[in-house]
């Protein structure tokens, strides 16, 4: 240790007394907002029109295009999205859902909050998904659906799940919160369960500040989750008030408040065409982290994803 004082509280860690090595506070999932984003959110406040509209809609077509589903609705958060999912499919109380331990508290308050039993099955190594055996071992005559998490955006075992909820007459809602850009072998997640819910909090890959998609290839699910999102009323404001006049709507069903605005549409219309350029620089961040840590033997990094 060097007899400079000076020098001597460089070599020191900030935490021990030493110099920080950096000046300002590092924020903690700081997202990536570029110009593009910037300038289509002022160019929509300025437009008039910053709830749910033209820019939603938009981005609700770039979406569904993107993972390869027939339908996408924008929400206000992947949460929004798995209970509306759940709402859809007549989850209720009774009814056991299987799904895994390790995920973000919001997968299982869904199952809570529909008056359903949440059923844990574990995991499997290396991928820390959820084991198909397990589903299949804690399927009951109560049982109604599967929801699987692709945990880091790895996804799941989903041909094994999926033949198992065939078998089982079980319905799959993927939790895909952190696998916008996830395939699973030659299908796009978003493409392959019954419904998909993805999100773009902060801290995602595709950021809008809060928000969520739920991508479904039924027409008539998507049709009653886009309604319910907005009060149960059967036309949005955008459809309501456009040059032809006002529209006389109906209230369909109780329905929750749970739309996404053009305000939020607007970031991720840009996040979303970056979406895969962004993807190349966290593949080699991956790597550079598997090749540092490859001879530690207490640190066991990810495998590689099969297929």
């Amino acid at each position: 240790m060097s007899s400079d004082g000076e020098e001597d509280m460089r070599e020191k860690l900030a935490i021990e007394g030493g110099k920080p090595v950096r000046d300002t506070f590092l924020v903690f999932g700081s997202p990536q907002i570029l110009q593009d984003e910037i300038d289509e959110v002022v160019k929509t406040l300025r437009s008039g029109w910053i709830g749910t509209g033209p820019k939603t809609h938009r981005f609700e077509r770039m979406f569904a295009q993107y993972v390869r589903a027939r339908n996408a609705v924008a929400l206000n958060s992947c949460t929004a999205g798995l209970e509306l999912a759940l709402d859809v499919l007549g989850i209720g109380p009774g009814d056991e859902v299987i799904t895994t331990p390790i995920t973000f508290c919001a997968t299982a308050n869904v199952i809570v909050r529909r008056g359903a039993k949440p059923v844990f099955a574990d995991i499997e190594l290396p991928s820390m998904n959820i084991d198909p055996e397990e589903i299949e071992r804690r399927i009951t005559p109560r049982t109604k659906a599967v929801i699987p998490v692709h945990f880091a955006g790895r996804p799941c075992r989903m041909d094994d799940i999926l033949e198992i909820a065939r078998r089982y007459n079980l319905y799959v809602v993927e939790d895909a919160a952190h696998a916008i850009e996830a395939w699973y072998r030659d299908r796009k997640i978003g493409s392959i369960g019954d419904i998909t819910a993805f999100s773009f909090y902060v801290t995602k890959n595709v950021v809008t500040g809060e928000g969520g998609m739920v991508t479904t290839d039924r027409d008539d699910w998507a049709e009653e989750i886009r309604i319910k999102s907005l009060h149960g009323i059967s036309k949005d404001a955008w459809k309501r008030y456009t040059e032809a006049g006002f529209q006389p709507y109906d209230t369909l069903y109780p329905g929750y408040k749970f739309n996404m605005t053009d305000i939020q549409a607007s970031l991720g219309i840009h996040q979303l065409a970056r979406v895969e350029e962004n993807l190349k620089i966290r593949e080699r961040y991956w790597m550079r982290y598997n090749q540092a840590f490859a001879d530690i033997s207490q640190i066991i990094t990810p495998a590689e994803e099969e297929g």
